[in-house]
This record gives C-alpha cells, structure tokens and sequence, in this order.
C-alpha cells in the first residue's frame, strides 16, 4: 500500500492539533479525526468466516468523511448516474464564476456565508441574463457546485455550473434554444456577478472589510461549450463529496522528525499546460492546504438553480421527452433528404413541454 494522507495524520496530526488547540475549527478536527481513524479497528470492522476452513476476513468500516480520500466512491458514482439520466438532449455550456483574489480573506473568515453568497450571486447573475430576451429570454437550469482549490491546493473559490444551451419560456410551455455555438456573454455575467455580490455583502454589513481595488479588478467568468454535458459531470463528479486530492498524488514523505521540517512530496496537473508538476512543502503547510478546503459541516457544495430546481424539476421528464422527439424527426428528415447532413437543427423552434 502507498503513502495515504492517513498515515501523515497518524504521524504529525496530534502535533498539529495541539500547536494549533483552539484556532483549529471543529470541522478541520473532526476531518483529520475521520481521515486518521478510516478503515480502521476504532470504527469497527465486519468479520466473514468460513465454516469449512475456519479461515476469517476483516472489513473495515468506513469514516464516510466527504474529505476522506478513500470514501464516497459508491455516492460519487450515484450522484453522477442521476444527473446523467436528467440530461436532455441539447448542447450544453459550461461556467465557472470566480471570486477576485482581494476577497480570499474575508471568504476564509465567513467561509459559510460567502459561499453561499458565491452560489446566490452566480446563479441571480446567470438566470437574470438569460431571461433578457436580447439573449435568451427564458428560465434556464443550472447545476452548481463549489471549488474552493487550485490543482496544487491554494485556495482560489470559484463555483463550476453545467447550464444548458436554452431555456424555458414563461408560459412553462415554450422551450427556447440559444444560438448556435453561444450562449451568454460573459462581460456582462461578470458586471451582474460583482453587483450581485456587493449587494450580498453589503446586506451581511461586510462591505466595509473588502479592499476598494476589489471593485476595480476583473471579475471572471468562463462560459465555454461542453457537447452534451457527459464529460462535464464526469469531471464534476469526483469532487462531489471529497476535496481534489487523492491518495495516489502522493509521492514522498521525508520524515525528519517534526512537522516543521518534515517534507511531503505531492504532484499535480498544471491547468495551463497540463504537465505533471511537483509541490514541496513541509508536512504543517500541507495541512494546512489541504484543512482550508474542509466545508463548514452540513455546508451544501451542490446547488440546482431554474428548472433543475427541486421544486420545478417535475417538468424536467415531459421536457426530456418532448426534445428527444424533436430530435429524432429532425435526424429522421435529414437522413431522408440528405443522408450526409445528419447535423442538430440550428435554427429556433418552439416545443410544448405540457401542462403547467
């Protein structure tokens, strides 16, 4: 068995804790408690038997910890197979709504709150967009989930939406698809994004904490497209319920003897030119890397938004139905005018979707 995060808080946890005692939050104690003891005899085990051979397994229990590298395989594979069978058969965009650098501070103290003024802020600037009927002009559905990590463990908050390439007219009845290859501007999600957000804090009376320049930099926004939304959920999926650091990044621990001195060696994917890179760091700072991206306990990490709301997701399956049919018509059509121009229909359409 390779060097798992367990065996680092085995060996310097208790330090740790005690340099820190009360400036440790419960949850950071609770996850390094959970992580430290998973698979082990203090959780209890299942013991199997044969009764010919009188030989004995043991299975260990599971700390179900979502930061827990070894946990949630089961759930991950669950959440991922529900949301692939809500998909519809339409394109599908992908945005990424980042808070600016001069606000990681005032986050990491009000992690609870401003994450979820992230989540409201995003979700209010994407949704009032797309109801302007200069760009779309209906209600979409948005499928959200926070970050909070760079691929090497800094701390970079940003929430990742799959949205889909239309949306539902008012009359609940009408579906309305976005042009071709587009969806919505993203300077003008940026500009909604950071008034939404002031308004947030301002409401919260911490305003008065952010950095003036804040407003001055550039908030950003990706929206790029992702075919039919599978690749984007699966890339989604393995951080549903745990941070982004698996076991197996784990390359070396140089144990000299004190958290301060001892070294971990861990790797990661450069974003920009996707080369594996290495990260050095000593065994106190790794945890501390790792302990900021503990959510505050019962902290919700996906959101739906629109139509993919629980309370208007019943729509969801006459939505599925109707639009798969339209698809198929218009495969069927092509295929008998012109078997080589099998291609989605690019044009605007109007679809009943049913009774409200």
């Amino acid at each position: 068995m390779g060097l798992e995060l367990a065996d680092l808080f085995r060996e310097d946890g208790a330090d740790y804790r005690k340099k820190y005692a009360d400036k440790l939050l419960p949850s950071h104690r609770l996850a390094m408690w959970a992580i430290e003891h998973c698979r082990t005899e203090r959780l209890g085990r299942q013991v199997y038997g044969c009764p010919t051979c009188q030989e004995f397994q043991y299975s260990y229990h599971s700390c179900r910890n979502r930061h827990c590298p070894k946990c949630q395989h089961e759930q991950t594979q669950n959440w991922l197979k529900v949301q692939q069978e809500l998909l519809l058969p339409v394109p599908y965009f992908f945005l990424t709504f980042t808070l600016p650098a001069e606000l990681r501070d005032l986050v990491r103290a009000n992690r609870k709150t401003l994450y979820s003024l992230l989540f409201q802020a995003s979700a209010e600037a994407a949704q009032k967009l797309a109801l302007d009927p200069h760009y779309l002009g209906g209600q979409i559905g948005l499928v959200g989930v926070l970050h909070t990590w760079t691929r090497n463990l800094t701390f970079h908050p940003h929430v990742h939406y799959l949205a889909l390439a239309g949306g539902l007219h008012a009359d609940g009845q009408t579906w309305l698809p976005a042009r071709q290859g587009s969806f919505l501007p993203v300077r003008a999600l940026s500009k909604l994004f950071r008034t939404a957000f002031r308004r947030g804090l301002q409401k919260l009376k911490l305003l008065d904490k952010v950095p003036s320049n804040a407003w001055r930099q550039k908030w950003v926004v990706h929206c790029q497209p992702v075919g039919d939304g599978q690749a984007a959920l699966k890339y989604l999926a393995p951080y549903i319920h745990r941070v982004a650091f698996s076991n197996r990044r784990l390359l070396a621990f140089d144990n000299r003897g004190s958290m301060e001195s001892s070294q971990i060696t861990f790797q990661y994917r450069a974003s920009d030119t996707g080369q594996l890179k290495r990260c050095r760091l000593s065994v106190e700072q790794f945890f501390q890397r790792f302990l900021q991206h503990v959510l505050p306990r019962a902290f919700v990490k996906v959101r739906y938004f629109g139509f993919f709301g629980a309370s208007v997701r019943r729509k969801l399956t006459a939505l599925q139905m109707r639009l798969a049919s339209q698809t198929l018509d218009t495969v069927e059509h092509q295929a008998a005018s012109s078997p080589s121009a099998l291609e989605p229909p690019q044009r605007s359409f109007v679809l009943p979707v049913g009774n409200r």
